[in-house]
């Protein structure tokens, strides 16, 4: 049998770790979900795509089959109880087993506080917090609970973001990421074998950047100056995080948070070196990703 010829992603991880293995992804249709889904194609997983938009996911569906890998698109709103149900009941009636599931669905607005109506504070929340929820419990009830006690636990990572120091003009997403994370904790308990983790990206210089304010370009072209590393992070560096502890060299890993932000948490005022004098070498393995319009030159 001939050998395939290499996938276009340049994994750091050896080709074929999650042959046979079946992952979704929620957000899957654009910036870091994107990224995500790809890796795990590239590594031999079944990928299931889990969005609102038929048009985006089916796109990236293509990308992947262009490359030799497999994924189904699925529209949810992961917000709403029964789809969530159905959609995570097709998915296993599909792949016959969920093995993975990367929670990275999310999204926000920026505004104070003061501001934010019970409205937009309940759309936020519902959407990276109660929806989490819903796609991990529904994976492990429907699929990953059986499959445990068979001896094949899963594995879930939730995708939260750099909330330590609170997140101003974004309290309503710094709360809820801040209870997904209490939620990881409590899930790798009560669901253990099944491993519970979450990645906690810093500033990633990602498409969704371009979905926020003109008037905050200065702001965000101006972040990598507050960065102990000196730079922005990948999308590829996310997936990176992700991928491993979704492999077996973190079999012994549940219920952490891995932090993927460049130390930005760590530049406290106790500290007044300045913040950076060079920068590390970005990994960036990800072959169609394209850089943030607003940080263009």
């Amino acid at each position: 049998m001939k050998t395939p010829p290499p996938h276009p992603f340049q994994t750091v991880f050896r080709p074929g770790l999650f042959a046979g293995r079946t992952a979704i992804v929620t957000g899957g249709g654009s910036g870091i979900g994107r990224c995500i889904a790809h890796e795990l194609a590239a590594l031999g997983a079944k990928v299931a795509l889990v969005g609102r938009k038929m048009e985006k996911l089916e796109a990236v569906a293509r990308e992947i089959a262009g490359t030799g890998g497999t994924a189904t698109c699925h529209t949810c709103d992961i917000r709403e109880e029964d789809r969530v149900r159905a959609t995570v009941t097709a998915i296993a009636k599909d792949f016959g087993r969920i093995d993975f599931l990367v929670n990275n669905a999310g999204g926000q607005f920026a505004a104070p506080l003061e501001s934010i109506s019970a409205k937009g504070w309940d759309a936020v929340v519902r959407n990276n917090l109660t929806g989490g929820f819903l796609m991990a419990r529904e994976c492990y009830t429907q699929s990953m609970k059986a499959a445990a006690e068979a001896g094949h636990p899963g594995a879930i990572v939730n995708i939260i973001a750099d909330m330590w120091a609170g997140m101003p003009s974004m309290g309503h997403s710094g709360a809820a990421r801040a209870g997904m994370l209490n939620f990881t904790e409590t899930a790798s308990l009560e669901w253990a074998p099944v491993r519970v983790n979450a990645v906690a990206p810093g500033w990633i210089a990602s498409s969704g950047m371009d979905h926020y304010p003109a008037e905050m370009a200065g702001h965000l072209r101006g972040l990598k100056k507050k960065v102990p590393l000196g730079r922005l992070g990948t999308e590829s560096e996310v997936s990176a995080a992700v991928v491993f502890l979704l492999s077996p060299a973190a079999a012994f890993i549940s219920g952490s948070c891995l932090r993927v932000d460049g130390a930005v948490p760590n530049a406290k005022r106790v500290w007044d070196h300045p913040i950076s004098k060079g920068k590390t070498e970005a990994y960036d393995g990800f072959h169609l990703a394209a850089h943030p319009k607003v940080l263009r030159d």
